[in-house]
């Protein structure tokens, strides 16, 4: 869970809040990002410091595994990527009566903004839940109105607004 802190008003207009929220998603993509680039930095001067180490079975043992730690983090890398793309697409500025990519959705189980999945944040007191359009709830949520209900674990879950 993240807090951010709002000290202007007591309450953010929901054009406020949606570049609150897309800001700090913005900001968790970087962060990833950056953290799977140092990653990748520090395989690759592994296997250089490998490449200087005596041959055998050890030395060749240890740069496979450097290999495969180097796959896994380029495909994470990929995917920080396409994050990346996505959190730049997101349209908050335009308002819908669905919702959609960029939507702030009212519901009687919590407000959820739809863009990337990285989970609650906290503004001034308030949680928010931001989800992927992909992600169960997001499915579950798109292409919906002000007043529309659906059941999500378990739970029956009404659409009071979408901003």
């Amino acid at each position: 869970m993240v807090h951010l802190r709002w000290t202007k008003r007591k309450k953010m207009t929901d054009k406020e809040l949606k570049i609150a929220l897309l800001d700090h998603c913005k900001e968790t993509v970087a962060k990833r990002y950056a953290k799977i680039k140092q990653t990748i930095s520090d395989i690759e001067e592994s296997l250089v410091e490998e490449s200087k180490s005596s041959a055998g079975d050890k030395h060749e043992t240890g740069r496979a595994m450097l290999q495969i730690d180097r796959e896994n983090a380029g495909k994470q890398l990929q995917e920080i990527e396409s994050l990346q793309l996505l959190v730049h697409k997101i349209d908050i500025k335009s308002v819908s009566d669905y919702v959609r990519l960029g939507s702030l959705v009212y519901t009687t189980n919590g407000t959820y903004f739809i863009g990337i999945s990285i989970g609650q944040v906290t503004v001034g007191k308030t949680n928010y839940y931001c989800v992927a359009l992909q992600s169960p709830i997001g499915q579950q949520l798109s292409g919906k109105k002000k007043g529309d209900s659906f059941t999500f674990n378990g739970k029956e879950i009404t659409i009071k607004s979408v901003a």
